[in-house]
């Protein structure tokens, strides 16, 4: 019997998600909203680049060609390497292209039948309600709506696009108030890069964030204006930012991505002896994030310029909120074409912006909100059921409620792929396809509900001890080789990838650990 799998988004993850369910037999059927794949790659900054370096952001069975001899790829060669790989596996006849999903809504038992369940689906198996999932998609083109039906689904929609998120102001203080103009930075990624260089041409631009999105339009308005309008950038947080990945001449990945980095981390559902040995080793945890801390505030003059984070290096990395900065940051901080601002919090008056505590206001003619998206909202939001759309989100006081990151134990015949981050999303992304891909297929099966949601707790609690106020983000940096070792051990695979004792504790691992064999 056929089994019809539906994926919303042609991203990373949605293509991975249709070849890995394409290889194991099923009928994959993409839900892409814009007319080409690629996802956030489609609509970029003009000088965006990769964040990691091109060896950990792979394809397992498909590396980069030689022709992209850059450790940082840019936006065009990411976007290329995409559509080579849609190409090479014969994904693109599977894209329903300009195919916007409004809305999903599950028919199967009764919520009451569906609450009183121990197992997922009733019987701990993918298609074991024989439910069926309904799509409402618009033709974006025809601007016609059309239901379609799968017996499974897995939500590709990603986190980084499509719901801006908007900082709150009282009342009087908000970009009502402000005689200039105020955008999202999605409004102006947008833009083709013509427009996008004109559009700040000559004014006095305020970049509100310091994320890479932040990092990158203050670099371009530096770029367009100069010293004659400074384009100032409104912070709320120092962050630790990178220039490179090799920290006084070691290698990043051998002090963060190797299996004995992650015997100094406390990681979930960890017996007593490597939860003693974490203890033990806390010292070495503290020494390696002072070393690279060390050096960044050496590289940047970080001092210098008011910018050293209160917080630890691997407070950052277990965020997932490391950025690689722009070459040249901060000479331009130093030149006077980038002015640095903290502002935990401020308003908009007629002028441009107050800070919260002064009164003289910081003339501006464009404020350029860089302040992320609400990933969490444009995942609920595409239920139907009030019921689902309260157990995807969980608690506000709480990471998401996914086991493996993927699963939620109370929704049956549904993944969700890409939420969660890691330092590589589209290598965990892969791995996540391989494991559901190997769920539908039959080769395992999960616990029970009961025991998903305290795995899924325990994940929470880890994320809380070492992301802090991030924890949201769902961030798996610090223990990426502990997560995979639980995706191997469901899949019947060898977790261990390494040849011999030494390389398997020392030598970092990557996508090509995981080639098929």
């Amino acid at each position: 019997m056929e089994r019809k799998v539906g994926i919303i988004g042609a991203g990373i993850s949605g293509l991975l998600a249709c070849k890995y369910t394409l290889s194991k037999g099923y009928t994959p059927v993409v839900f892409e909203s814009r007319s080409s794949i690629g996802g956030v790659w489609t609509k970029t900054l003009e000088t965006t680049k990769l964040q990691t370096p091109k060896p950990i952001f792979q394809f397992s069975d498909f590396p980069w060609p030689s022709s992209v001899v850059e450790d940082f790829p840019s936006h065009s060669q990411v976007l290329d390497y995409l559509q080579s790989y849609a190409h090479h596996f014969g994904l693109l006849r599977h894209i329903k292209f300009n195919s916007k999903v409004l809305s999903i809504s599950y028919e199967g038992p009764p919520e009451e039948e569906m609450q009183a369940w121990e197992l997922w689906g009733g019987a701990g198996e993918p298609f074991g309600s024989k439910g069926k999932w309904n799509l409402t998609v618009n033709d974006t083109h025809n601007l016609s709506t059309e239901v379609y039906q799968v017996d499974f689904l897995i939500l590709c929609i990603g986190r980084f696009s499509d719901v801006p998120n908007i900082p709150e102001f009282p009342a009087g203080k908000g970009p009502e108030m402000f005689h200039g103009k105020v955008i999202h930075s999605m409004e102006y990624a947008a833009m083709d890069f013509e427009r996008a260089a004109e559009f700040i041409k000559g004014k006095r631009t305020t970049v509100v964030g310091f994320q890479k999105h932040a990092l990158d339009i203050a670099m371009e308005c530096s770029t367009a204006n100069g010293g004659e309008h400074p384009c100032r950038v409104l912070y709320k947080t120092e962050h630790w930012t990178v220039t490179d990945y090799q920290p006084w001449g070691v290698p990043l990945a051998y002090l963060y991505l190797n299996r004995f980095s992650e015997l100094l981390i406390h990681k979930p559902g960890e017996g007593f002896l490597l939860s003693l040995l974490a203890t033990i080793l806390s010292p070495v945890r503290w020494g390696f994030s002072k070393f690279v801390e060390s050096y960044i505030k050496r590289k940047l003059s970080l001092e210098k310029f008011g910018m050293v984070p209160k917080h630890s290096f691997l407070n950052e990395i277990s965020s997932c909120l490391i950025s690689t900065l722009p070459e040249g940051f901060y000479d331009r901080v130093e030149g006077g074409s980038i002015l640095l601002k903290k502002a935990p919090k401020f308003g908009f008056c007629k002028e441009g912006i107050v800070v919260d505590g002064e009164s003289t206001p910081l003339e501006t003619d464009l404020v350029i909100l860089a302040t992320g998206f609400k990933g969490d909202e444009k995942l609920k939001d595409i239920f139907v059921s009030p019921t689902f759309r309260d157990y995807i989100i969980g608690s506000p006081t709480a990471s998401l409620p996914l086991y493996r990151e993927c699963i939620h134990p109370r929704i049956p015949q549904l993944a969700v792929i890409g939420f969660s981050e890691s330092v590589s999303n589209l290598y965990t992304s892969e791995m996540r396809c391989r494991w559901v891909a190997e769920l539908l297929d039959g080769k395992f099966k999960l616990p029970s509900i009961k025991e998903m949601e305290k795995d899924a707790e325990r994940w929470d609690k880890y994320m809380k001890q070492y992301s802090g106020e991030y924890y949201r983000r769902s961030c798996i940096g610090a223990v990426h080789i502990w997560y995979n070792d639980q995706l191997c051990k469901d899949m019947g695979w060898n977790p261990k990838r390494k040849k011999g004792f030494i390389p398997e504790l020392f030598q970092p691992y990557g996508p090509m650990d995981y080639c098929p064999s």
